[in-house]
Order: C-alpha cells, then sequence, then structure tokens
C-alpha cells in the first residue's frame, strides 16, 4: 500500500491507466497542423468515451481579416506556416486582426449524456484572459504566454494552458463555437488519460461560466471612494452585489477570474466578497474587500503567483484590472446550492464594468443549466481613436495607375485568398469526424 500523498503523490504510484490526446494535427502527414474554424459555425474538437479525464488543454489561436493582396503566391502561402500571416514583416501581408474575437468565440465542454454543456464561457475568458487583452501570467491551472511584441494589443496571438482535471464516465464533447464574422485559426492539443472501471458516484464533475455585467447598478459614482459617508452605509445580505456564480447541487468553487473596468478614476477595490452557501439569507463567509479576496492589500500589485495573481494592472492600461484567486487547497463546499457575489465598491457604490469566469466541481446531473450574454453584449468597452485619413492630394499619373494597379491586383488575390480559406474548412470538417473516430480506435485498444 503506497500511503505517501500530496500534490506529487499520484506520481509514485502506477495506475491501470492509458493516454490518449485530441489534436489539430494534420492527419495527412503533413505539417498544416491547425483548424480553421468557420464564421458562424460550432466546431467540435472531438468526442472522448470514457471512463476517462481529461488532464491538460493547450491551445493557440489567430484571427485576422484579409485587407490587402499579398505579394505572395495565396496557393502556396496557404501551405506554409501561418506565423507569417501572424508576423507580418514590412508589409509582405497585411491582414487586420479581429481584436475582439477571444469574446465572440466560445468554448463549450459536455460530459456524459447531458443535454447542455458544463463548461460555457468566452474561449478567451476561460483561460483568463480579459476583455480580449491577454497577459503573460503563470499560476498552477492555468498559463498564458505572450510574445513581448504583442504585449498591449487586444486580440494578440498567444498561447493558453489549463491544468484543471476533467473527469467523466461515459462521453466529453468539447466544441468551438465561433459567433464572429470571422473564420480563424486554432491549434490545440487537449490531453487526457482513459480507466478501465467506472468513476464512483460521488465524482465531482469540472465546471465553468462566464458573466459581466457591463454597468453595474452604482448608486455614489460622484461621491469619493472610502469616504466616511460612503463607508457608512449597511450591506448586510448582499443585494445588489455582482455575482460570480449562482448554482444548485452539490460540489466545490474552486476559484474566478474577474475583470474590472473603472470609470471613476479613484479606486474599486473596496467591495466585500460574500458566499451564500445552501441557501442562507445571510452569507456564512464574509471578505474585507475586493483586493483582499484576490490576496492583494492596499491596492493590487503586480503578481503571478500559483493561486492568485494579477494578469493585467490597472496602472497599465485604461483603468482595467485582470484578477485571479484559486481555491485548490480551500475550495467552498456546498451541499444545495452555492452563490458567489462581490460588492462593487463598499455596498455597491460604484457602476464599473465587471466580468467573471468562475470555476467549480459539482455531481451529476446538473440542475442549473448554464446560459451566456448574446455576442454583441460581450464585446468590451474600449478606448476609440480618430481615423487618419484626411484630403487626397493632386496625384500623377504614375500615382493613379498605381492606385488602380493596386485595385486590380486586390480584386485577383482576394477571391484566391477566400478559397484557401474555404478548403481549410473543409479539412477542418473531416479532421473533426477523424479525431472522434481515432479517439474511440485508442479506446478499443485500451479495452482489449
Amino acid at each position: 500500500m503506497n500511503n505517501i500523498n500530496g500534490l506529487f503523490g499520484d506520481l509514485t504510484k502506477v495506475a491501470n491507466a492509458r493516454n490518449g490526446r485530441l489534436s489539430s494535427w494534420d492527419h495527412s502527414g503533413k505539417n498544416q497542423d491547425y483548424w480553421e474554424v468557420p464564421a458562424g459555425k460550432t466546431t467540435c474538437l472531438g468526442e472522448i468515451e470514457g471512463p476517462g479525464c481529461i488532464t491538460h488543454m493547450w491551445m493557440t489561436s489567430s484571427c485576422r481579416r484579409v485587407v490587402a493582396p499579398s505579394i505572395m503566391d495565396p496557393q502556396k502561402m496557404a501551405q506554409a506556416a501561418p506565423v507569417m500571416e501572424i508576423g507580418p514583416a514590412l508589409g509582405v501581408v497585411w491582414d487586420d486582426y479581429d481584436p475582439f474575437y477571444y469574446r465572440k468565440v466560445l468554448i463549450s465542454i459536455t460530459w456524459d449524456d447531458q443535454d447542455s454543456p458544463s463548461v460555457l464561457a468566452p474561449l478567451g475568458d476561460f483561460f483568463c484572459i480579459g476583455n480580449s487583452y491577454p497577459g503573460n501570467f503563470s499560476s498552477l491551472p492555468f498559463n498564458v504566454s505572450l510574445k513581448p511584441e504583442e504585449a498591449g494589443r487586444f486580440g494578440a496571438p498567444c498561447s493558453v494552458s489549463c491544468y484543471f482535471p476533467m473527469p467523466f464516465n461515459r462521453k466529453a464533447r468539447i466544441d468551438i463555437i465561433n459567433e464572429g464574422d470571422l473564420p480563424f485559426i486554432l491549434y490545440f492539443n487537449i490531453d487526457y488519460e482513459m480507466y478501465r472501471d467506472r468513476l464512483p458516484a460521488d465524482t465531482a464533475y469540472f465546471h465553468a461560466c462566464w458573466n459581466r455585467t457591463a454597468r453595474c447598478a452604482g448608486w455614489g459614482n460622484d461621491l469619493q471612494v472610502n469616504a466616511p459617508e460612503v463607508n457608512g452605509v449597511r450591506n448586510l445580505k448582499g443585494e445588489n452585489n455582482y455575482t460570480l456564480l449562482d448554482v444548485k447541487g452539490t460540489g466545490h468553487y474552486v476559484g474566478c477570474n474577474l475583470t474590472v473596468h473603472h470609470y471613476q478614476g479613484s479606486w474599486w477595490g473596496e467591495g466585500n466578497d460574500m458566499f451564500f452557501i445552501d441557501g442562507e439569507e445571510y452569507p456564512s463567509l464574509n471578505g474585507t474587500g475586493t483586493e483582499d479576496y484576490f490576496n492583494n492589500a492596499w491596492g493590487m500589485q503586480r503578481n503571478s503567483f500559483p493561486f492568485f495573481g494579477t494578469i493585467v494592472h490597472e496602472a497599465d492600461s485604461d483603468g482595467v484590472q485582470v484578477s485571479y484567486r484559486f481555491h485548490i487547497t480551500d475550495p467552498v463546499r456546498f451541499s444545495k446550492s452555492l452563490r458567489v457575489s462581490i460588492e462593487h465598491g463598499h455596498a455597491n457604490q460604484l457602476s464599473d464594468d465587471w466580468s467573471s469566469t468562475a470555476y467549480w466541481y459539482q455531481t451529476m446531473p446538473d440542475e442549473t443549466p448554464l446560459h451566456i450574454l448574446p455576442v454583441a453584449q460581450r464585446i468590451p468597452d474600449v478606448p476609440t481613436y480618430a481615423t487618419r485619413d484626411g484630403d487626397m492630394p493632386s496625384l500623377t499619373d504614375d500615382m493613379r495607375e498605381a492606385r488602380e494597379s493596386y485595385k486590380r491586383r486586390w480584386k485577383a488575390y482576394r477571391p484566391l485568398r477566400q478559397e484557401q480559406f474555404r478548403l481549410k474548412e473543409e479539412k477542418t470538417a473531416r479532421e473533426s469526424e477523424l479525431n472522434t473516430q481515432f479517439a474511440a480506435e485508442q479506446r478499443r485498444a485500451f479495452d482489449r
């Protein structure tokens, strides 16, 4: 009997299991190892037969609009690695990023024979990319890796990872729902284990949901934060708090990421966290301030720790803070229901823009179907800048011919490039089916 426990205790025990993987690898053996996810469509990354457990998810993606004719051949370019499109050099390729596709695209995961998903969130927010604005950070369950030259850009390409274990008995299905108007490329590896025996009846399944209140209903935006008049207002029942999670069932809450866009210009984080367990009228877990819930103090610090940290700091952005807090060693247990909420400013004084992804585990079947705001209500509020287009000066004959030639080349180039998008989307549809078939073959091989 192996009595070794602790974070890495499982590594000292031999398990009756086999590894599997869903990925975007090119089934033809070539190097086009990404999928083109069509606009307005749902793409299944694969179905996995259980019993099993997803152990790791890695993805990277990019979403670009073709706005100009490249000087490269569109067919040959389509067979090359898309890195030249992601980081175009000296105008060789001029594509325009969709800055908000991380919010337009959803990740949906359905366990066993459920009719609705247990994970439903914008792709970026699920991986702690708040407001479609990636930032480098490393925590125990999530990581984001961003190239330095991409920092400070909405919709910038990066790599994302999730290490939360996700067990299932009968089946796991992972879908990507593209509610944007552009296709986007997606590389992914989803690693999992297969088991011979069914999981116990008390197995808790991974869940995640997203929420946003674009304008929290504040009553004192014109009052100074931490003024004695404000601090004297009572809020014992959490009325009008921002809600991170409101769920029925049996399980435990394991954390969240939170994005706050503060408009007043002072301090946003004075609100207390409140946990209402199993239908409580008054919260049994009361915090002392939002910054305290995220294990900071006297404001927010720039940090990145295993269980808590700052991904985007308000001082480095337009008043936007993206933070995370994971209850890996201190999960919040519930038997019937759980409501997790935070005041937006003390006693809900402020009218800021709040959005969040909550993560929890609970036994199946789900009692609370997940819902998400329509895409138009998910787009972040960001600064807008004046365009630099001005009056056209007088043109020489050479200038006029250059402009006409450009139009002719663009007219010829664009349909050729669009055809390559279509071919890649067809390849993605084929390989979506192949992924599920491949996973089934691996399952049968393990069961023999």
